[in-house]
């Protein structure tokens, strides 16, 4: 990536994806997806410096994730951009993955591989929405973040991965509930929707994909028209309380850009409901989505929010101190 007078040029965006080894499981398995790392990080660096054409001597830093995410993953990046760093004698810079997922939303497309940075008006709330996390972060300038919302228990993706599981519809479950919600009667199950009353801005799932379960249990799952409208209805619930609580805490917070970010932001029911519940309650807010293609992990929107942390002059170190962090939290 190259940033010159607000233009973000995409040099190279070459993807490794593991999603057909962990369907067969019906999930990401930590030790399998870290062995996939290993052996495909120096082929998939090396077609990215074949493909932008440039030196590896040439770029001036080193954007990684340091957490959060399944640690033993997290190693096999952080340990082969510290070699790069040493290797090159670049400095690192450190990015929380969440940071990442916010940032896409800054990208404006122009044209291919060309994006503009969008002019931002704080404060901002971000959704992030995947299947680790579901929070409603503030930022009130570039880099300063705050946690006013987040799940007790599980995130919103997992939940649909499970009643996807449940259904027996396969891996990934987002897309394929998404898909058939698109045919069923969002109104046809009465799923609760936990959390919708309460005094805060906190989210809960967990009990709405037990209601699936305990929905599904002794039907007949080869109904393809009751597992639509289970979809629908289950989608529906997760999307209301989702919607409901970003607009309350966009009202009690005064937010002049409402962002998506995470894989469930590629939801277009998800986009359309809270477009929607926007311009009915809060038409003066700016409600807007990053490019479908930047809503799951992706090394650019790493790269951009690294650059904003280098503008602040905050993240960058050398790779002597850089460790890896499940467990890492923006703040």
């Amino acid at each position: 990536m190259r940033i010159k007078r607000g233009k973000v040029e995409v040099l190279a965006d070459v993807v490794s994806s593991q999603i057909k080894m962990h369907s067969a499981y019906g999930g990401v398995v930590p030790q399998l997806a870290a062995r996939a790392h290993l052996r495909n990080m120096v082929p998939v660096l090396e077609k990215a410096f074949e493909k932008a054409g440039i030196s590896k001597k040439k770029i001036d830093y080193i954007a990684v994730t340091k957490g959060p995410g399944l640690i033993p993953a997290l190693m096999i990046g952080v340990n082969a951009a510290k070699a790069l760093s040493f290797a090159l004698d670049k400095p690192l810079v450190e990015v929380n993955h969440l940071e990442g997922h916010i940032y896409a939303n800054w990208l404006e497309k122009e044209k291919a591989d060309l994006y503009s940075l969008k002019k931002m008006r704080f404060p901002v709330l971000c959704l992030i929405v995947s299947g680790g996390h579901t929070q409603l972060v503030l930022m009130k300038a570039d880099m300063k973040f705050r946690i006013v919302g987040e799940t007790v228990d599980d995130a919103v993706g997992e939940a649909f991965d499970k009643v996807a599981k449940i259904l027996g519809l396969g891996y990934p479950g987002g897309p394929i509930v998404e898909k058939l919600a698109e045919a069923g009667d969002a109104r046809a199950i009465a799923f609760p929707r936990p959390m919708m009353g309460s005094k805060d801005f906190n989210f809960s799932f967990s009990g709405l994909k037990t209601a699936v379960l305990y929905e599904a249990k002794g039907k007949n799952l080869d109904d393809k028209k009751y597992i639509a409208d289970v979809a629908a209805s289950f989608q529906a619930a997760a999307l209301d309380v989702l919607s409901v609580k970003t607009l309350q805490a966009a009202k009690k917070y005064g937010a002049r850009n409402i962002f998506l970010g995470g894989g469930v932001s590629a939801n277009k029911a998800l986009r359309k409901t809270l477009r929607e519940k926007f311009a009915k309650e809060l038409p003066e807010a700016n409600v807007d989505f990053p490019p479908f293609k930047f809503t799951t992990d992706n090394a650019l929107m790493i790269a951009i929010a690294g650059y904003y942390r280098i503008s602040q002059g905050e993240g960058i170190t050398d790779c002597k101190h850089l460790k890896a962090d499940m467990n890492l939290r923006l703040i």
